[in-house]
């Protein structure tokens, strides 16, 4: 009876591995040297472009920022209260502070990814090991999501009320279906790496 249970564990055993196995080998990339080797330089570009784009966006605000005065001479205001922003400080900053601190939070994150993207491209570390491409992968999905986020607040700012509200429908179920692809997206890189974890620590 024992030898009979046995032999049956050892045959469940061998099919969730045989069904593991199929998983990996159809998310596996069949040319994998040259996949990566495309890979790096896709990634090392539109990182360093996106931290191109937040960079000019962080120095140069939606809105723009206000000019020093016609007779050259560049000072803050007087009374603080006037809430008027100093020369070369941003308009927006002032009108919408509680947008433009989301914008600036959202900016941020994701020159800080962009640029942690392009540190492991040149770090050295092996990309050909499945944890860094996951690691890049998922570095690439907080990239881009947060420079999603980034336009809609600032074109939230930007754009006149009337106008917003006409076209906010419109952003919305664009936004659904962003989330929607990012969670497709997350959940097959991760499902490659528990298959990856599983692999490894069976064999």
């Amino acid at each position: 009876m024992n030898v009979e249970s046995e032999r049956k564990d050892e045959q469940e055993v061998k099919g969730w591995r045989k069904a593991l196995k199929s998983v990996g080998n159809w998310l596996a990339h069949k040319d994998k040297d040259e996949w990566l080797k495309d890979m790096r330089g896709v990634l090392s570009l539109v990182s360093t472009v996106i931290a191109t784009m937040t960079f000019q966006s962080a120095l140069n605000p939606p809105g723009g920022v206000r000019p020093g005065n016609e007779s050259g001479v560049v000072q803050c205001p007087e009374n603080s209260a006037d809430n008027n922003p100093c020369p070369g400080e941003s308009i927006l900053a002032v009108l919408y502070p509680d947008e433009y601190k989301i914008f600036l939070i959202w900016n941020t994150t994701c020159f800080i990814s962009s640029l942690a993207v392009c540190l492991l491209l040149v770090s050295g570390f092996p990309l050909n090991h499945r944890f860094f491409t996951w690691l890049l992968s998922i570095g690439m999905c907080i990239t881009i999501s947060s420079l999603t986020l980034t336009y809609m607040t600032g074109a939230g700012m930007v754009t006149p009320d009337p106008l917003w509200n006409t076209t906010n429908s419109m952003f919305n179920k664009v936004i659904y279906i962003w989330i929607s692809l990012l969670g497709l997206v997350a959940f097959v890189l991760c499902l490659r790496l528990i298959v990856w974890i599983v692999f490894a620590c069976s064999n």
